[in-house]
């Protein structure tokens, strides 16, 4: 094989002479090397870059295109590619995309994807599937029901209130209002009052008797004895039948002397002859007036 010498035709071209391949122009230009067949690409020209070489009989007109953007392309060197991955939206319109190395192209599948509700990924989209109502406590709190119509996304879950289905808020404790007096847990005979009807201040409502008891959050024992306070005074005896709240007055009074006299709320009226019990004593006369 005969060997050619090529003379560069400009300052920046230079012609390096190879054996002569069947296909070379007669005249090697300064942009082509007459030589063999090689792909430019075996000797990794576009580091982190996809490489092609269009024509292994030319030199030079290998092409290197960006991984994250193949329309970013340079022939014979590195193109000038964006590092950071989250330029392509890998992590999809519902997500947060971080690249941490965004400086550093060769560091590829680093990025994050991140959901609404703090669920992330590396590298990949994140699972956001997340039962918002499965926390401990409940978000809702007592005497509500909790529901979560979408997991992947954070603050739509819904508080329905169990005393009033129709009283909803969405990302919240709803406003229920409950008058706990409406069950009559004081009965009857008791004056009930709920100060705060709201589902969050069950076991305020008070029970009042007649007689001024009154109880927190149960029935207050109304029962009192009238004759604790000797209001027969000395003398009668007081005797109270029904110790109930609403059975105020009705004790009752009775003479010692004479049991058959007796009266109702108030001291009975006993006759007393305290001579009749001969006092003064023989050959005197007594007098009880």
């Amino acid at each position: 094989a005969s060997l050619r010498l090529g003379t560069p035709n400009s300052n920046d071209a230079k012609i390096v002479a190879r054996d002569r391949h069947p296909d070379c122009d007669p005249q090697p230009k300064p942009s082509e090397m007459c030589r063999p067949e090689e792909n430019e690409c075996d000797a990794d020209p576009c580091p982190g870059q996809t490489c092609d070489d269009p024509d292994t009989k030319k030199f030079g007109d290998f092409t290197c295109s960006c991984a994250s953007d193949p329309m970013i392309s340079q022939v014979g060197g590195p193109a000038g590619c964006t590092a950071d991955e989250c330029d392509t939206n890998p992590c999809g319109t519902d997500q947060t995309c971080t690249d941490p190395t965004s400086t550093d192209i060769s560091k590829k599948d680093d990025f994050v994807c991140k959901c609404s509700n703090g669920q992330e990924a590396t590298g990949k989209p994140a699972d956001c599937s997340f039962d918002e109502c499965s926390a401990m406590p409940s978000p809702c709190g007592d005497g509500q029901t909790c529901s979560d119509p979408d997991t992947a996304k954070s603050g739509d879950f819904e508080c329905t209130c169990e005393s009033d289905t129709s009283i909803k808020k969405t990302g919240a404790p709803a406003s229920c209002e409950k008058d706990e007096c409406a069950s009559k847990p004081c009965g009857d005979s008791q004056t009930c009052n709920d100060p705060v009807k709201t589902v969050a201040s069950i076991g305020d409502f008070t029970c009042e008797c007649t007689n001024g008891v009154k109880t927190t959050g149960a029935a207050a024992t109304c029962e009192t004895d009238e004759c604790a306070t000797t209001p027969c005074g000395n003398g009668q005896t007081c005797t109270d039948p029904d110790k109930a709240a609403d059975k105020l007055h009705d004790f009752e009074c009775a003479c010692d002397s004479d049991m058959s006299i007796k009266k109702v709320d108030g001291p009975a009226t006993c006759d007393k002859d305290e001579c009749s019990s001969d006092p003064c004593g023989m050959g005197q006369t007594c007098n009880d007036p």
